[in-house]
């Protein structure tokens, strides 16, 4: 029996979350791979990643592509996340960053990520992705005064690197955002955005294949072997013979696919609770008055926006087994962490619950290149709850080093370049999540006493 990392629930593909996402999107039918084809590239994982990879290479370098998706599209984290357009998809801070890697380094990893936020909104234009696109900035709200002056000097630091960004006090911030009893002001980095999940990955699917890539469902990958100097990847119904692979499947990614990739991911599981619709006068019971993104200062942090049918989206990493029980308890949980912060809100029906898995790496940032003894397979995962953004520059940046050719070295930065750790066993990032989440907690804890 294989063992996971969480509760075989959280992996059963006949399971589809019962998303609001879900509930508001057509999701249009794909059909399974049946029968042997040939293609130049073959794409495991049907997710941002996958599919910016196979629209960009069709798109833009006239390469074909076949796409392997293990499910239906938007079964993963693609269709479970906030829908936050957001960055950067590493959970170092900058001075971190910068004593790990340097100041160039860094400066390259944060262009690859603003790169990576405008190549979203060009597709949304470029190929008329109607994914409703809502706010200008993200907000991050300091839950305790503690804080405070950590996300001023959080501002400040940013500024000398470059970027804009601002501190709002408490008051300045109950003009442009809400109230509630943990806000004591918030910085804002403008040109983030929300968007609705699984129309923008619906888009990006007609857009791949309107531009001549082909996407299977329901086509899980269950042997992989080379011959020939071909790659031949099979699945239930056929097999894809490819000169070259991209493998995209993030937290999902299952051991024993490849060993290289075996152990290399950290998943985390996020909750999420969608509200009924709130009135007007609701909404301003809380002084609710902003349509960006949100998220608050803790470690084990709050993300939260309003939707545009007025319906508030709560959610939080947490739970470390994913089983029905657990879920319940996560559900009750966020519902009454909700009541709390804003009160008013304590009674309103909550109509939506689901979790996914967000991942993470050993090393805190992404992993996107080549396997060093065969770069004839590449690899993007590991988005750190920053998937929107980060798998579709992901999918950009492996679609034009593609077509560069492998002899042509990688020009990734150094932070995502490479694969991160391997953590040797299910069971150990099992025990790492746990003691992450108590030494995360125990800060928080602290934060909100000083």
């Amino acid at each position: 029996m294989t063992t996971t990392v969480f509760h075989p629930d959280v992996y059963r593909t006949d399971l589809k979350p019962r998303s609001y996402w879900q509930a508001t999107a057509k999701v249009r039918a794909a059909v399974p791979l049946e029968g042997a084809r040939s293609t130049e590239v073959a794409i495991i994982g049907g997710g941002y990643a996958g599919l910016s990879a196979a629209l960009h290479l069709a798109r833009d370098c006239g390469i074909e592509a076949v796409v392997l998706e293990a499910r239906d599209y938007g079964w993963g984290a693609s269709g479970r996340n906030g829908g936050f357009a957001t960055i950067p998809a590493t959970k170092l801070s900058l001075a971190d960053m910068i004593r790990r890697y340097g100041e160039g380094e860094t400066r390259a990893f944060h262009a690859m990520q603003q790169r990576g936020l405008d190549t979203v909104r060009a597709l949304i234009a470029d190929e008329a992705i109607a994914c409703d696109v809502q706010g200008d900035g993200n907000y991050e709200v300091a839950h305790s005064p503690a804080v405070v002056d950590d996300l001023k000097a959080a501002v400040e630091a940013w500024r000398q690197f470059g970027f804009e960004g601002e501190f709002l006090s408490r008051e300045a911030f109950l003009e442009v955002g809400h109230a509630g009893t943990e806000q004591f002001g918030a910085m804002r980095f403008p040109g983030h955005f929300g968007l609705h999940p699984m129309k923008y990955l619906g888009g990006l699917r007609e857009a791949a294949e309107r531009h001549g890539a082909t996407l299977y469902a329901q086509s899980p990958v269950i042997g992989w072997e080379k011959s020939g100097g071909l790659h031949v990847l099979r699945t239930p119904g056929g097999e894809v013979s490819a000169r070259h692979v991209i493998l995209c499947t993030n937290g999902y990614t299952p051991d024993g696919l490849r060993k290289d990739f075996d152990n290399r991911t950290v998943p985390a599981l996020s909750n999420i609770i969608v509200t009924r619709p709130l009135t007007p006068e609701e909404l301003a019971a809380e002084g609710w008055k902003t349509e960006c993104t949100l998220t608050n200062a803790r470690d084990l942090l709050f993300y939260y926006r309003l939707l545009p049918d007025r319906r508030i989206l709560f959610g939080a990493r947490g739970g470390t087994s994913g089983s029905p029980t657990e879920d319940m308890r996560m559900k009750a949980w966020l519902t009454r962490r909700l009541g709390e912060v804003f009160p008013s809100w304590a009674d309103v029906d909550v109509e939506y619950f689901w979790n996914g898995l967000v991942c993470l790496t050993g090393r805190l940032t992404p992993a996107i290149g080549r396997l060093d003894d065969d770069p004839t397979v590449s690899y993007g995962f590991g988005w750190h709850g920053s998937g929107v953004v980060g798998g579709t520059i992901a999918g950009r940046l492996l679609a034009e080093a593609l077509s560069e050719g492998v002899a042509t070295p990688l020009r990734f930065p150094k932070p995502v370049l490479g694969l991160p750790p391997n953590l040797f066993h299910p069971l150990v990032r099992r025990f790492g999540l746990k003691a992450a989440y108590v030494w995360y907690a125990y800060r928080d804890w602290r934060a909100g006493r000083d």
